[in-house]
């Protein structure tokens, strides 16, 4: 059949309010496809994989009932063709169109991708259009100068900026509440009497027994655990139900419990989070909706306060916004920094959880049963492990990038190449966000019943952390020692003996000599 217009929906482009949609019109084709290049150039969690091919079909069907051309391309059908251009020149050809059209894509590697394509299509005779996703709140056309390249931005500030600009949470141009930031008010330890109260989570039974077989007959290499009912939001109603259950249930006490962990409650992945950034980054729903609906909630329940309602917002308004404009601001540079020349590999039990090192054991096989861990469990657990031991930002950022349902390149990098790694040499964070086995026994109960002990540094069964954050310290003190942030704590250091020193540092180069063994 011929077409006019080609118009490519990427998987992380299910946004149906898209202007595209505003209208059919018979002469335009929209393709969806299920792509090896975007299952291969990391290796994915396979509920990942499942889940972004699951939304697109349900997208591709939910277009033709609306009355638009749409063609779904799966494994089976586009395994033949070497990548995408090599898909889209194709389709061109067979349906005889004129015009290409596409959403500029959020990940730098499809950005040049599609552009190196269009703009030999166009050399052709073609005409190629690029549209905005109309999803992010900061216009990608402020990126540049919000966010210079190579450059500290405070996120504090943007955060400030982006209240104001759209006028959340404000009253006479002040913020509600007498304070921008509540995050002191948000950094509590679930007690043994908390636990019970934990709801459970909204899960979906999504079947993809379909897809799991498609993946295993193309040989699709992946990680983690896979049901044949998928968990996850796959549509809009779903996500918008997800989005209600949370308001409903989960906001009177996200912010108190946003940074907790445990290992004693059936509903210790989940806790009081959203769960949204999967529904979110592949633009199910948009992030406006998301936020007004929590104002709207904090707005109608008294059992919701400003801390825990401004905590959320922060998320979506603030750090979601934030990182992307990193990412664009930074690219591709970025990819290549390693400030702390880290070059360690990635120890085998990030791949099956077997550690004797229960706060690590925890976050990595939740990761692995749900694609998922939360934003403390993936900076201060697995991220501050990783940082301690030198683990090559190259390793750890497609280990991140695989295991997570939501993980997206441009969200993805940021928060592990800057934020848990500071290879970004303090370009997101004022200082590295290294830590002690104290800070996992502040905020969880994961040391309680650990092998190792929490208390000690030096001891055969000694907390691999505690050893590892001064060998950290002692060995990035020419430039830690002078930043404002950091300086204090070696005044602990240089107050330990030569003798303690000398043996936490032999701890902890034993530790890394025997990584895979903790």
């Amino acid at each position: 059949m011929r077409f006019k217009t080609l118009r490519l929906i990427l998987g992380d482009q299910l946004n149906a309010e898209h202007s595209w949609y505003s209208r059919a019109d018979e002469t335009t084709l929209y393709l969806i496809a299920e792509l090896h290049q975007e299952t291969g150039y990391v290796t994915h969690h396979i509920q990942k994989v499942s889940a972004f091919f699951a939304a697109m079909e349900h997208f591709a069907n939910h277009l033709k009932l609306k009355g638009h051309q749409v063609t779904y391309l799966s494994l089976d059908q586009s395994a033949q063709f070497a990548d995408l251009p090599n898909l889209i020149v194709s389709l061109l050809k067979q349906h005889q169109c004129t015009h290409f059209e596409f959403q500029r894509p959020d990940e730098y590697r499809l950005y040049e991708q599609l552009h190196s394509l269009a703009g030999t299509l166009s050399q052709t005779g073609f005409y190629c259009r690029e549209w905005d996703t109309e999803h992010f709140l900061l216009p990608f056309s402020e990126i540049e100068a919000d966010f210079p390249a190579g450059k500290h931005i405070l996120m504090e500030h943007f955060y400030r900026r982006m209240r104001k600009r759209f006028n959340l949470l404000m009253e006479d141009n002040q913020p509600l509440g007498g304070k921008w930031n509540f995050d002191q008010s948000n950094r509590n330890k679930l007690k043994a009497n908390e636990l019970k109260d934990i709801p459970a989570p909204l899960c979906f039974a999504n079947d993809v027994s379909a897809i799991l077989s498609r993946i295993e007959s193309h040989h699709i290499a992946t990680i983690g655990h896979a049901q044949p009912q998928l968990l996850w939001p796959v549509t809009a109603s779903q996500a918008k139900a997800l989005l209600d259950f949370f308001c409903r249930h989960c906001l009177a006490r996200f912010g108190y419990f946003q940074d907790a962990m445990t290992e004693n409650s059936p509903h210790s992945w989940s806790l009081y989070h959203s769960r949204l950034s999967f529904a979110l980054n592949c633009k199910l729903i948009s992030p406006k909706d998301v936020i007004e609906q929590a104002i709207n909630a904090y707005e109608l329940n008294s059992a919701i306060n400003i801390a825990q309602i401004e905590g959320f917002v922060r998320q979506i308004l603030g750090w979601r916004e934030y990182v992307r404009g990193i990412y664009w601001g930074n690219m591709p540079n970025y990819s290549q920094t390693n400030a702390l020349k880290a070059t360690r590999r990635l120890p085998d039990f990030f791949w099956t959880g077997k550690t004797k090192m229960a706060c690590m054991k925890a976050a990595i096989t939740q990761s692995l049963d749900y694609a998922y861990a939360h934003h403390i469990q993936r900076l201060m657990v697995t991220g501050n492990f990783c940082l301690l031991a030198g683990i090559a930002p190259d390793e750890v950022e497609q280990w991140y990038l695989g295991i997570y349902i939501d993980a997206i390149e441009w969200v993805e990098m940021p928060n592990t190449r800057g934020m848990a790694l500071f290879a970004d040499n303090g370009i997101i964070a004022t200082k590295p966000y290294a830590a002690s086995g104290n800070y996992i026994n502040k905020m969880s109960d994961h040391c309680k019943h650990c092998f190792y002990d929490v208390k000690t540094k030096t001891e055969a069964n000694s907390c691999p952390l505690n050893s590892l954050y001064w060998n950290f310290l002692h060995k990035n003190d020419t430039w830690l020692a002078k930043n404002p942030r950091t300086r204090m704590i070696y005044r602990s250091w240089d107050n330990m003996s030569e003798e303690g020193r000398t043996s936490t540092l032999s701890k902890a180069n034993s530790l890394l000599a025997n990584i895979n063994t903790l």
